[in-house]
Order: C-alpha cells, then sequence, then structure tokens
C-alpha cells in the first residue's frame, strides 16, 4: 500500500527545519506533499509563487516529493492529493498544544487522515521562518539557517524594501 503524507505550511520561508523534516519524511513515506498555504491572514513575505518555487528549488533531487500549493480546507486538499498522513513539526511545547487541536478537529473533519508528528533534529530545533525573516531583515548571519537560495531571496527582499 503507497502511503502518500501531506505536509503543509506557510513556509515563509523555508528552513533548514523544515527541510530536516522533509528529507526524513521523505525516508518514511513513498510521497510526500508539501502543502504550501496561500494564508494571506498571515502576510507572508514571499509570494505563494515565491515559496512553491523555494521549495521546489530545494527539494527537485528529492524523487518523491512534490509542491503543490493550496488555498482550501487543508483536510480538502489531503483528499486532493490522496494523501492518509498529514505531517507536522514540533518543536516547542507550545507548538504541541496547538498541533494537537489542530489533529483534533482534523479527525473530528476527516477520520480517516491521521497527524502524525516529527521533531526537527536538535540542530535545527530552534528555527522558525519568523526568526529568519526578522535576523535576515536586520542584515544578520542566516546562512546556517535557511540554503543558499533562501539566503540570496530573502536578502534581495529587505534590499528592494
Amino acid at each position: 500500500m503507497q502511503i502518500t503524507a501531506i505536509y503543509p505550511g506557510t513556509f515563509d520561508p523555508v528552513t533548514n527545519g523544515h527541510l530536516d523534516l522533509i528529507k526524513r519524511a521523505s525516508t518514511l513515506y513513498e510521497y510526500v506533499v508539501i502543502g504550501v498555504a496561500e494564508n494571506v491572514r498571515k502576510k507572508p513575505l514571499f509570494s505563494l509563487d515565491e515559496r512553491i518555487e523555494l521549495l521546489r528549488s530545494v527539494t527537485e533531487k528529492q524523487l518523491n516529493i512534490k509542491v503543490i500549493g493550496f488555498n482550501n480546507l487543508l483536510i480538502d486538499f489531503a483528499k486532493q492529493q490522496h494523501a492518509s498522513v498529514i505531517l507536522r513539526g514540533l518543536r516547542t511545547v507550545s507548538d504541541f498544544e496547538y498541533e494537537f487541536q489542530l489533529a483534533r478537529i482534523n479527525r473530528r473533519l476527516s477520520p480517516e487522515l491521521e497527524s502524525i508528528f516529527l521533531m526537527p533534529s536538535e540542530h535545527d530545533e530552534f528555527i522558525s521562518s519568523t526568526m529568519v525573516r526578522e535576523i535576515a531583515r536586520l542584515n544578520g548571519d542566516i546562512s546556517s539557517l535557511v540554503p543558499p537560495i533562501v539566503q540570496q531571496s530573502l536578502i534581495q527582499k529587505f534590499i528592494t524594501e
């Protein structure tokens, strides 16, 4: 039985922590769909198309990964992708509390979808997109937090502001 997992998020921007989870998920599941949420409520720095392109460029060598944008309910997106697993990352206790609530409501709405949680490696567990954006905005060194193409894209974003 082929299992497809969805790894949803805003990915604004994609970080080494995200990539750690993506790489590990790609060894656990036959197929991993990275669902890039439009999420205009969060007012992302990068457009949906930019976030999709960055993710595609940093995952292009992983053959069982597909990157797709979405703007509908996660459970509907998962059904469209024939996924049976929603993959989520946990860095902190507060992440757990939030993700636990999401998992419960997703299970209520779609009992056949299973939420699976992965913790990033110790090396990457503190990284968040919010922190990366702020460090980049203040001209800090983010080279150990994101892939080079993401670093270049962030520098370009803040130069043009």
